[in-house]
């Protein structure tokens, strides 16, 4: 592939990184890119990924991949290369309630999510525990957000990084699906909502101990 053939951009202002060209050329330099940013996303999720910083955070990190098909020859004679976007639709999937299970949105509102990691494993552990499902599409998880009237993210992004760095998720058996883990299962179950003021409580009392003389 020659040079004019791959491009590369940075959009310092909106925090995304554009890699365009062959797969082989986008697979490659996206692993390059994760490994430099692995620490910025370990930082990120280490602070629970609240508010508004965390969403800047995430936007800082976000990737867009295209790949190059094969030149066309265009009606004025140009040469021209096609561009494939990948873009998952959202799957239908059935998030009512019934006389056999909650529906998705009281679900939700009873666990509040905080981040895009909690609400993709929110709705994995309703997808597998209520609707019986072994393993969660990607295009079911944005179907969730769209039930709950959320903002969708890059669910693969999502998906990869809770895998790697939550363990909340783990691979299904194709590249766009994904199984509910124990750690993930115990977190939704468990540890969700989150008590909120417990770190506020926590620093008032040692900020007015008193000092040993």
């Amino acid at each position: 592939m020659s040079v004019s053939e791959a491009k590369f951009k940075i959009n310092a202002k909106d925090g995304v990184v554009e890699l365009e060209g062959s797969l082989a050329f986008v697979d490659k330099h996206l692993e390059k890119f994760e490994e430099l940013f692995k620490s910025a996303i370990k930082d990120m999720i280490s602070r629970g990924g609240e508010g508004q910083v965390a969403r800047q955070s995430a936007k800082s990190l976000s990737f867009r991949a295209e790949t190059k098909l094969p030149s066309t020859q265009s009606n004025n004679g140009k040469q021209t290369s096609p561009r494939h976007s990948l873009s998952l639709p959202p799957i239908p999937v059935d998030l009512k309630a019934n006389e056999n299970k909650i529906g998705l949105r009281e679900f939700y509102a009873q666990k509040k999510p905080n981040n895009h990691y909690e609400k993709t494993a929110v709705f994995a552990y309703y997808l597998s525990k209520f609707n019986k499902q072994a393993e969660i599409r990607y295009g079911e998880i944005l179907s969730c957000y769209e039930e709950v009237d959320d903002k969708k993210p890059s669910v693969s992004d999502i998906v990869k990084n809770s895998v790697r760095y939550k363990g909340w998720l783990e691979p299904g058996s194709d590249r766009f699906s994904t199984r509910l883990t124990i750690s993930g299962e115990n977190y939704v179950k468990f540890d969700l909502p989150k008590e909120k003021g417990t770190r506020m409580v926590k620093h008032s009392i040692i900020n007015h101990l008193p000092l040993h003389q």
